[in-house]
């Protein structure tokens, strides 16, 4: 199993325990970020060739994936509002954590992150604790806290 690699350890800690009390394990990290792999073989990227693989996993232990989709209009759907929008459609709205791989080709990118579209469609069904999995040029997994990547999120609170 590939080794875990956050910014420091006071942040390895806590996103371990964190990680550890919603039941998820660097294992199942890496399983989701295997599954996000796979997925990426369906993405649909003929213009840019950078294709990218969603695995959204529910806390009902349902894995949503989900593809970028690209249209020569240059407008398309990012692979983790698919996997969102899949989840949605079927009825769940309460996540765990989402892995995202991409890159050029067979490449896979160096932290490829949500972009900020999906950032603000996630803020809307996660919580600043939720975990981003993320690859880097090594093959070591990243886990980010959802607050870190979008720490001034507009979300449902703000229209309370």
């Amino acid at each position: 199993m590939d080794e875990v690699k956050v910014s420091n350890t006071t942040e390895l800690i806590k996103i371990e325990h964190e990680l550890a009390e919603r039941g998820i394990g660097s294992d199942i990290a890496q399983k989701l970020m295997d599954i996000a792999n796979e997925a990426r073989k369906y993405s649909y990227s003929p213009y840019s060739k950078y294709s990218v693989g969603a695995a959204l996993l529910a806390y009902d232990g349902t894995i949503y994936t989900g593809v970028n989709v690209e249209t020569a209009a240059m407008t398309g759907v990012c692979a983790e509002r698919n996997a969102l929008f899949k989840a949605v459609s079927e009825g769940n709205t309460k996540f765990l954590a989402l892995a995202v791989a991409g890159g050029k080709h067979e490449f896979v990118a160096k932290s490829c992150t949500p972009c900020g579209v999906c950032r603000q469609v996630l803020s809307e069904f996660v919580s600043d604790d939720f975990i981003v999995i993320v690859n880097d040029d090594e093959g070591h997994i990243n886990m980010l806290r959802f607050g870190d990547l979008f720490p001034y999120s507009f979300g449902p609170g703000n229209l309370k």
